[in-house]
C-alpha cells in the first residue's frame, strides 16, 4: 500500500495591544477534505489513548490549548508495520499535524486542561468500518515517557 507522508503545517501567533491571534495560515480546510471535528480532552496527563489507525480515513490535530505527544506509525494490511515518530504539539506554537490514511496514531497530554481537536477526512459512519485498534503498549510502556531535560 502506497502511504502519503505525515505532514506538520507551522503556524505562529500574532500579538498586539488588544491580544493576540493564534493561526495555521498554510492550511487549507478545502483541499484537505475535511468531512467533521471532534474534541478530545483527557481526565488526566497520565491517560494514554493509543493506538488508532485507519486504512482511508486522514486526521488533522490541532491543539487550541496545552501540549500533547503524538506517536504515529504506518500500517499494512491492518498491522503496525513502521517505526514509531513521535510530534509534541504544543499551543504557545501553532501548528497542525496531518496524519495520513494508512498510519495509526496515539496520544498522551502533557500539561493540565489540554486540549486537542481532530480534523477527519471521513464520515462518522465511514470511520466506524474503517477502524484499527492496537495496544497503547506495542511500542514498549517507556514510548509515553517524558524526558527531564
Amino acid at each position: 500500500m502506497m502511504h502519503d507522508e505525515i505532514q506538520l503545517f507551522e503556524g505562529g501567533i500574532a500579538y498586539d495591544d488588544r491580544g493576540s491571534v493564534s493561526f495555521v495560515n498554510d492550511f487549507d480546510f478545502i483541499s484537505s477534505g475535511i468531512k467533521r471535528f471532534y474534541q478530545v480532552k483527557n481526565v488526566a496527563n497520565n491517560v494514554v489513548r493509543a493506538f488508532h489507525g485507519h486504512e482511508k480515513e486522514t486526521k488533522y490535530v490541532f491543539v487550541p490549548q496545552g501540549c500533547v505527544k503524538i506517536i504515529c506509525s504506518k500500517m499494512d494490511n491492518r498491522q503496525l508495520t513502521g517505526l514509531p515518530t513521535t510530534y509534541i504539539l504544543h499551543s504557545a506554537k501553532p501548528s497542525i499535524l496531518k496524519i495520513p490514511a494508512g498510519y495509526a496514531n496515539g496520544f498522551k497530554a502533557l500539561e493540565d486542561n489540554t486540549t486537542i481537536i481532530f480534523f477527519s477526512s471521513s464520515s462518522l459512519e465511514e470511520s466506524k468500518g474503517d477502524d484499527f485498534r492496537f495496544a497503547w503498549d506495542f511500542f514498549g510502556k517507556e514510548i509515553w515517557n517524558t524526558k527531564n531535560r
